[in-house]
C-alpha cells in the first residue's frame, strides 16, 4: 500500500529528546516500510525515518527556529498533504483535530490516531460533525471518555524489540522519566523514595510554564544525592538510565492517554510502580510487569515488594504485547478496510453512472 503518514510539527520523527507521539510515528513508519508497504513521512525536516521523507518545516518547532508561529508551519503541513492526496491508497493523520476538514474532501480514505487525552469540552461536537472519521484508540480507555466517535480499531503503541537491552540486575535507584508538571507526579515521587530510603534519579525536561513550580516545589529537593536531576535523556541515555533502576515511578495525577515510558521501562525489564490513572491499567499487569497503586502508601509498600518481579519476564511481556512491529501488523488491517470499502463505493458510482 502507498501509505501517508501526517505527523505533528513539535517534535522531529523521531524526537532528539523528549517526544512521544512523533516518536510513535517514525517507529510505524519504519516498521511499515520493513512490512514492504510504500510509505510517506510529512513532518519536520529535521527527521529520520526507513520511509520517504516530505519535510514541510525547516525544523521542530519546540528545538527549531524561536518565535515560529505553529499555525503557520501546520498550514503548509496540511497544504503539502492536500497536493500530494492522489498519490496514497490512504492517509494516517497523529494531528488530532485540525485536519478533518481537510481530509473529509481530498477523497482518499483516512484515518486518524487519537494520542491525547479525550475528556475535554468540545471534542463531541467536533467528531459528531465529522461522524464519517475513522479514529483508532490507543486504549479501550479513551473509547470510553469519547463514545460518540467512530473507532474502528484500538492498537496499543509499540516500540523497536531491539531499542533497548534489558538489565535484569535489581537496580540501585528509583527513576522518575518526563515533564516536570505537578499532574505527572514528581512531588511524589521524591516523596516514595524518600520514606523507603532509595536514592531517586529524574531524568526530565523543565517546560517554560512550569518554571516557577520547578523552584518552588521541586528545586529545594534536589541535593545530587538523595535526589539527582540528570536533565532530558535521549535514546541512547535512555536505555543505562531505566534499565539501571529498581523501578520506575509513574505516579500521575491526570487520565494519562498511554505513558510510553511505561513501556520503555518494561523493555529494560525495569517494574513500574504507577498510580491507578488513565491507562495504567492496561498497560501494568499488576503483580506481573509492576504494581498498580492508589497513592503514596501503596507506593511505598509496593517498593519493598520489588524483589518479588521477576525481570526476564517483564522482558518477556514487553516483546508479547508492545513491539514496533506489532503495532504496524494491526494498522494493516484497518488500513485495508478503509481502502476495500474506498473501492467498493467507487465501483457502485461508476455502475450507477453506465
Amino acid at each position: 500500500m502507498r501509505i501517508a503518514q501526517l505527523a505533528p510539527l513539535a517534535e522531529s520523527a523521531p524526537p532528539k529528546l523528549y517526544g512521544g507521539t512523533e516518536r510513535v510515528v517514525a517507529w510505524l513508519v519504519d516498521e511499515l516500510v520493513g512490512l514492504g508497504h510504500d510509505v510517506t513521512l510529512f513532518a519536520s525536516g529535521d527527521s529520520r525515518t526507513e520511509g520517504k521523507l516530505h519535510s514541510v518545516w525547516p525544523g521542530a518547532l519546540r528545538l527549531g527556529r524561536k518565535g515560529a508561529d505553529p499555525s503557520a508551519a501546520c498550514s503548509l503541513s496540511l497544504e503539502a498533504i492536500a497536493k500530494r492526496a492522489a498519490d496514497f491508497d490512504v492517509i494516517h493523520s497523529h494531528v488530532d483535530w485540525l485536519p478533518l476538514p481537510l481530509l473529509s474532501r481530498l477523497g482518499v480514505p483516512f484515518l486518524t490516531t487519537a494520542h491525547g487525552r479525550l475528556d475535554l469540552p468540545g471534542l463531541p461536537d467536533v467528531v459528531r460533525e465529522f461522524s464519517g472519521a475513522g479514529f483508532v484508540a490507543i486504549l479501550d480507555n479513551q473509547r470510553r471518555q469519547l463514545p460518540e466517535a467512530r473507532w474502528i480499531a484500538r492498537i496499543h503503541h509499540g516500540l523497536p524489540c531491539g531499542l533497548f537491552s534489558p538489565s535484569y540486575d535489581k537496580g540501585s535507584y528509583l527513576a522518575f522519566l518526563g515533564r516536570l508538571t505537578a499532574e505527572k507526579g514528581p512531588e511524589d515521587a521524591i516523596s516514595i523514595a524518600e520514606a523507603v530510603g532509595m536514592p531517586l534519579r529524574i531524568a526530565a525536561k523543565i517546560p517554560r510554564a512550569e518554571t516557577a513550580y520547578f523552584k518552588r516545589r521541586l528545586q529545594p529537593h534536589i541535593d545530587g544525592e538523595r535526589v539527582t536531576l540528570v536533565g532530558e535523556v535521549d535514546d541512547e541515555k535512555k536505555q543505562p538510565f531505566l534499565a539501571g533502576a529498581a523501578a520506575l515511578l509513574f505516579p500521575i495525577d491526570w487520565p494519562e492517554p498511554f505513558g510510553l515510558v511505561m513501556i520503555e521501562a518494561m523493555a529494560c525489564g525495569t517494574p513500574v510502580i504507577a498510580y491507578r490513572s488513565g491507562s495504567v491499567p492496561e498497560v501494568i499487569e499488576a503483580g506481573v510487569t509492576g504494581f498498580i497503586v492508589d497513592g503514596e502508601e501503596e507506593a511505598i509498600r509496593a517498593v519493598r515488594e520489588l524483589p518479588r518481579l521477576d525481570r526476564r519476564i517483564i522482558r518477556a511481556r514487553f516483546e508479547e504485547r508492545f513491539t514496533a512491529v506489532r503495532m504496524a501488523r494491526e494498522y494493516e488491517a484497518p488500513y485495508r478496510e478503509l481502502v476495500a470499502n474506498a473501492e467498493a463505493k467507487a465501483g457502485v458510482f461508476q455502475k450507477a453512472a453506465k
